[in-house]
């Protein structure tokens, strides 16, 4: 719950940490001149030493096991990456994109540093592209980088912002850089406009159809995981859920009921567990994804935090800062 602050004050951001002297908006609500997040009495939990096997998904863990049993994926991954270049990533981005800096978009950088200093991650370098395409993506190895669509955070909340930035920085923290990027890489080469390219037909080449489907089945189950990097950082499910809402709808979200669109994500999953013909369909129209519906990602945060092991590590949390 967001406080009201009446007349002048001085408040310091749970966020960013940032000490605004502050007055209510006239909608009641007062935001960090800072990083734009809204300013609350309620503590934010860091997680410094938090291990990645804390909250990894279990179908994440076991796809990136199935994922690494294939004989020689580590090699063709590193031939592969040699032959597209990871600094390909940076001249373009550097070239075409935005560059978010302490002068350039503050406000973004500063939710960077949350989401960095939320779960103890090197800072990355963020820009932002211009796209109609809604979507954000990590890319990279040894220097990753997190690249956000314009069309994306124009839709979205300063707290969903956060939500997509700090899933971008759950990639890194739970180290799937390197198969993401070559993921990432093997869905811009299927491109109309690069697939008939010599460098295109090159990469691809090295890369067999089984390790291809296995990295797209890992990747689609890795964003499960940084959903819930994000519920850490954000420390709302309800953003999470509004985050996915918009993947959906779009800008009609709006008119769109929050409580129903919950309980749509129940039914999706009560119909993958419960039918065969479901599950079939759901898992063959996703098979050539790199990302999971919106719709099955709103189910997996639901369970989760209905089970109850979000509150149990953000539990853990709160006896660190208490010790």
């Amino acid at each position: 719950m967001v406080s009201n602050f009446d007349g002048n004050n001085t408040v310091r951001c749970r966020y960013c940490g940032q000490l605004n002297h502050t007055r209510a908006s006239s909608s009641g609500e007062a935001r960090c001149g800072r990083c734009r997040l809204p300013l609350s009495d309620r503590p934010h939990r860091k997680f410094p030493d938090l291990d990645k096997h804390e909250y990894v998904h279990p179908a994440d863990s076991r796809a990136l096991a199935a994922l690494r049993a294939i004989p020689g994926i580590d090699s063709a991954l590193k031939k592969f990456l040699a032959v597209t270049g990871e600094s390909v990533i940076r001249v373009i981005f550097m070239a075409s994109a935005v560059h978010v800096t302490p002068r350039q978009c503050p406000d973004l950088y500063a939710k960077l540093q949350v989401a960095c200093t939320t779960l103890g991650v090197d800072m990355p370098e963020l820009f932002v592209q211009q796209s109609p395409i809604v979507n954000a993506f990590t890319g990279g190895v040894e220097r990753p980088v997190i690249v956000l669509h314009s069309s994306l955070i124009e839709r979205l909340t300063d707290e969903e912002v956060l939500a997509v930035i700090a899933h971008e920085v759950g990639h890194i923290h739970a180290e799937h850089v390197l198969y993401l990027t070559a993921a990432r890489l093997l869905e811009a080469l299927a491109n109309v406009a690069l697939a008939n390219a010599p460098v295109a037909k090159a990469a691809t080449a090295i890369l067999s159809g089984t390790m291809h489907a296995a990295l797209l089945a890992w990747a689609r189950r890795a964003e499960l995981s940084c959903d819930r990097a994000a519920l850490l950082v954000t420390q709302d499910p309800d953003v999470i859920g509004r985050t996915m809402m918009k993947l959906c709808g779009g800008t009609f979200a709006s008119k769109v009921d929050y409580q129903e669109f919950l309980q749509q994500a129940r039914d999706f999953q009560k119909n993958y567990d419960e039918s065969v013909l479901d599950r079939f369909w759901a898992d063959v129209i996703s098979s050539n994804l790199t990302h999971p519906f919106p719709i099955w990602r709103v189910s997996e945060i639901l369970k989760w935090v209905e089970g109850g092991e979000y509150e149990r590590l953000l539990a853990g949390a709160r006896a660190s800062v208490a010790a």
